[in-house]
């Protein structure tokens, strides 16, 4: 269920039904480009950077800035790359540093400096903490934060309750594409939610 939403809010899927409201207006998202258009990014589970290119081009990928004869602006994207992390407080020391050579925790954060670069009104995190050591997710909480303090809305997609509770200010439970639950985190508890899913699952 979530992999479809995420599809479809994203623009690589079309809703066979339905409706899609953003920020109070129906939309219609064809493409990933409409998606954009409206100011939703998405960083998907396998974070979708290039190993083997640069922080800069992984940031700017698909979208490069370039001169009037078509060569890229390779100095304005390295300077804008490294402001754009340090928006998010990662301190890495090049731009042009391969991805290959990260930690996990600061590849999602380069994928979320991306999106916030490109002004993105929405960050949709699919599961950014999967695989990573428990030093890495306190990293990528930080980028969260980051961006809920800059008024940027995130959708933080897990499976691990503990860090819903940590991160997050209203859950969402999917189960076989029906929402279970939508409520404020302060009204709920683990125990709880826990018990909504199995039987959600079960049903």
């Amino acid at each position: 269920g979530k992999s479809t939403l995420i599809k479809i809010i994203s623009g690589y899927h079309r809703a066979e039904k339905g409706q899609i409201y953003f920020e109070g207006k129906k939309v219609r998202i064809s493409s990933p480009k409409d998606s954009r258009a409206l100011g939703i990014e998405t960083v998907y589970q396998e974070q979708a950077l290039a190993p083997d290119l640069s922080i800069s081009r992984n940031i700017f990928m698909g979208r490069e800035p370039a001169t009037a004869l078509g060569f890229l602006r390779k100095r304005v994207m390295d300077e804008e790359s490294m402001d754009a992390l340090k928006s998010m407080g990662l301190h890495l020391r090049s731009p042009n540093i391969n991805i290959s050579t990260l930690s996990g925790g600061e590849r999602q954060g380069v994928a979320i400096a991306r999106a916030f670069y490109f002004e993105a009104k929405l960050v949709i995190l699919d599961e950014p903490t999967m695989a990573l050591s428990v030093k890495e997710v306190r990293e990528v909480f930080n980028f969260v934060n980051q961006l809920k303090r800059k008024g940027i809305s995130v959708i933080f997609i897990t499976h691990n309750l503990h860090q819903v509770f940590i991160i997050s200010d209203r859950i969402v439970v999917l189960s076989h594409g029906k929402k279970l639950v939508d409520i404020k985190k302060k009204d709920t508890n683990v125990d709880e939610l826990s018990e909504i899913i199995v039987r959600g699952t079960i049903g």
